[in-house]
C-alpha cells in the first residue's frame, strides 16, 4: 500500500479538476462553469483528536459537501457522511468533523453534488509513545511577494511537506490582508519577480469579501494546496490577517483606509474569514492541541486581548494574553501529563518588536531592569510555571522573518523562574528582515540566527524557513530549516 505522501503526490489531491482557474480569488472569477460544482481549493483538515478531524472544503455554487473516510487508499469500504451545505453565508465554505478510520492515517475524500472528489489525509494523534513530528513557521505573502510561479511558487511548503510531518503550527499571519501584491518587482540582480495577482490582493482588505480573497489567494500555489491536503494544520492569527501592529480599539488613519478605520471593525470581518477558510472550530483562538503521551501544545493569541501598544512601553504592566488566558495557560500546563509541552506564541518574548518609533509591538520592551509592560505580565507565567512544578516547556515562534535559537536563563535577569529554549522560524513566503536586539529582562542569549543584513530579502534570496520538531524516546530534537528543507543548525533536549 502506497503511503499518503505518494497518494497525494500521485494527483489525487485535485481530483479531476478540483481547481480550474489560476486567478480564482473568493467569488471564483475566471471559474469554468460546468453542469457540475466544482470545488475550487483544494481540502483541508485540521482540530485532529484522538479519533476525529475536521474536514475543510468550498464548492463555486451552492451544494451540499460530502465526506468519505477510509484507512487505505482505494477507499473500499468507505464511511459516507453528509455535510453541510455550503452557501455564499459562509463564502461557500464548509467544514465537517469527521471520525478517523481504523489504523493511525486516514484518507478522507471530499465532494459536493456529484463534483469530481478531491483527496486529502490525517494522522491521529499516537496511543502510546510512537515518534512524532512536526512543523512550524509563519508569514505568507507578505511585503509585495506574491506567487511567482516561473520561480517555483511557495516552495517552501513542498519542502514541508517532504518532511512528511505529523501537523504543521501555523504561528500568525497566515495571510497578509493588508499586504497588496502589484504585478511585478525588480530584484536585487535586475531580474523580474512576476506575481500571481486577484482583484482582493491590489489593495488593503476593508470588505468581508477582500478578507476572504486573502485565503482564497494563497490556495492558488499548488504546493500549498498540496501541503494542507497532506498535513492538518493547527493555526493561530497575529496582526496581519487584519493590518499591521493592531490592537483591539484603534482608529487607523492611513489614507489607504478611507472604506473602514474602526480596526474592531476590520478584526470582525478578518476573524469572520479566519474561519470560514481554515480549519478550525470554536469560538477563540488560544486552545490546548494534545498529541499523545509525549506532547501537549498549547497555541497562544496574544492579538485579541492585548492593550494599546503605547502602553507596552508606558504603563508598569499591560495585557498581552489577558487574565483569562493567563489563568488557562498555567492551569493546563499545570495538568498536562504529556512529557513535553509545547507553546505556541505568535509573537517572541525576547526579540524586541517596535511600533514606529514610540511604540512596542511585542512583548520585549527594550529595556534592561525589572519587568513592564507586557513583560509584566509574561514573568507572571514564567515564575508561575516554576510554582507549579512545571518541566519541560519549550516555545515556538515566528513573526520576525528570519530563524533563531534563544536560550534564557530568568535566574540571571533576577526572575524566579526556571531556563527555557525558544525557537523562532519563518517566513514561509515573505520579506526577510535582520535580526533585531533581544532586551535583556529575562535572561537571553542567542544562541544561532539566520537571517539577511538587508530588510525585505524577497523568498528568492535564500532567508525562508521553518522548523521542526521531532520527538523519540522523550528527547525533543529541533531543525531550523531553509525552504529546501536543510537542516541549519540543530539541538536535541532531555527531558527533566
Amino acid at each position: 500500500m502506497p503511503n499518503r505522501r505518494e497518494v497525494l503526490r500521485a494527483g489525487i489531491v485535485l481530483g479531476g479538476g478540483g481547481l480550474l482557474a489560476a486567478c480564482a480569488g473568493s467569488t471564483g472569477p475566471g471559474l469554468v462553469r460546468s453542469d457540475r460544482p466544482v470545488l475550487t481549493h483544494g481540502v483541508q483538515a485540521g482540530e485532529v483528536t484522538a479519533d476525529s478531524a475536521l474536514v475543510w472544503a468550498r464548492a463555486d455554487r451552492p451544494s451540499r459537501m460530502v465526506v468519505e473516510v477510509a484507512s487505505d487508499p482505494s477507499f473500499a469500504n468507505a464511511r459516507r457522511l453528509d455535510g453541510p451545505e455550503l452557501t455564499p453565508d459562509t463564502d461557500l465554505t464548509g467544514r465537517l468533523r469527521v471520525p478517523a478510520a481504523p489504523g493511525r492515517t486516514t484518507f478522507y475524500r471530499v465532494s459536493a453534488d456529484g463534483s469530481d472528489p478531491v483527496v486529502g489525509t490525517f494522522r491521529r494523534p499516537p496511543s502510546g509513545t510512537e515518534d512524532v513530528r512536526f512543523v512550524w513557521t509563519g508569514d505568507v505573502v507578505g511585503q509585495g511577494w506574491g506567487i511567482d510561479e516561473s520561480r517555483g511558487g511557495m516552495a517552501l511548503y513542498r519542502a514541508m511537506q517532504a518532511r512528511d510531518p505529523d501537523f504543521l503550527l501555523h504561528s500568525g499571519d497566515t495571510v497578509y490582508a493588508d499586504g497588496p501584491v502589484e504585478e511585478t518587482a525588480t530584484l536585487p540582480d535586475g531580474s523580474t519577480w512576476r506575481n500571481l495577482v486577484t482583484p482582493e490582493k491590489t489593495k488593503v482588505a476593508e470588505t468581508l469579501a477582500e478578507f476572504r480573497g486573502q485565503w482564497a489567494y494563497n490556495l492558488l500555489d499548488e504546493h500549498y494546496r498540496a501541503f494542507q491536503a497532506a498535513v492538518p494544520t493547527y493555526a493561530s492569527w497575529d496582526d496581519h490577517e487584519v493590518t499591521n501592529n493592531w490592537y483591539p480599539g484603534e482608529v487607523l488613519t492611513d489614507a489607504k483606509y478611507a472604506g473602514e478605520n474602526r480596526v474592531d471593525v476590520l478584526a470582525a470581518r478578518a476573524a469572520q474569514a479566519f474561519r470560514e477558510w481554515m480549519p478550525i472550530e470554536g469560538g477563540r483562538i488560544h486552545r490546548r492541541v494534545p498529541y499523545g503521551p509525549q506532547l501537549d501544545v498549547f497555541v497562544l493569541d496574544m492579538r485579541t486581548n492585548r492593550g494599546p501598544n503605547p502602553e507596552a512601553l508606558t504603563a508598569p504592566a499591560a495585557p498581552m494574553l489577558g487574565e483569562e488566558q493567563v489563568a488557562w495557560l498555567l492551569d493546563g500546563l499545570a495538568a498536562s501529563r504529556a512529557t513535553w509541552k509545547v507553546i505556541a506564541a505568535d509573537m517572541p518574548l525576547g526579540i524586541v518588536v517596535k511600533d514606529g518609533d514610540t511604540g512596542i509591538e511585542a512583548v520585549a520592551n527594550n529595556a534592561a531592569g525589572a519587568p513592564g509592560g507586557r513583560e509584566a505580565e509574561l514573568a507572571r507565567v514564567l515564575t508561575g510555571i516554576r510554582e507549579r512544578g512545571v518541566r519541560n516547556t519549550v516555545w515556538l515562534t515566528a513573526d520576525v522573518h528570519y530563524t533563531a535559537a534563544n536560550r534564557y536563563t530568568p535566574e540571571r535577569a533576577g526572575i524566579a523562574a526556571d531556563p527555557f529554549w525558544e525557537f523562532v522560524s519563518g517566513p514561509a513566503h515573505a520579506g526577510a528582515f535582520p535580526a533585531s536586539p533581544l532586551d535583556p529582562t529575562f535572561g537571553p542569549e542567542q544562541v544561532f540566527v539566520h537571517a539577511p543584513t538587508t530588510s525585505n530579502v524577497s523568498p528568492a534570496e535564500g532567508f525562508q524557513h521553518f522548523g521542526e520538531v521531532s520527538i523519540s524516546g522523550g528527547r525533543l530534537r529541533v531543525d531550523l530549516r531553509d525552504a529546501t528543507g536543510a537542516s541549519l543548525w540543530s539541538t536535541e533536549l532531555q527531558p527533566a
